[in-house]
């Protein structure tokens, strides 16, 4: 392994788990949407730090996950409306 070889630029795995986490927090009921949109974004903020070093890629897939953990949190709590009120 050479250090002056260039290095293709990897997505980071919290980045990943970030906008998977987002995914399935929609698929899923109040409680656990809530606990996987809380994992989507404190892993998007995680995949967002990572992403400012120059061997990572995923910053954008980093907002993603945090924008739609950030939706996933506001459907969690429309579901836990609708099941109290339902």
């Amino acid at each position: 392994m050479s250090s002056s070889g260039f290095q293709k630029a990897t997505f980071s795995i919290p980045s990943i788990i970030a906008v998977i986490a987002a995914i399935l927090s929609f698929n899923v009921g109040a409680f656990f949407g809530f606990v996987l949109a809380g994992v989507a974004i404190l892993a998007g903020l995680i995949g967002i730090l990572l992403s400012l070093s120059p061997s990572k890629r995923g910053g954008m897939a980093s907002v993603l996950g945090v924008i739609g953990g950030a939706i996933g949190v506001i459907a969690a709590i429309i579901k836990t409306i609708m099941w109290i009120l339902g």
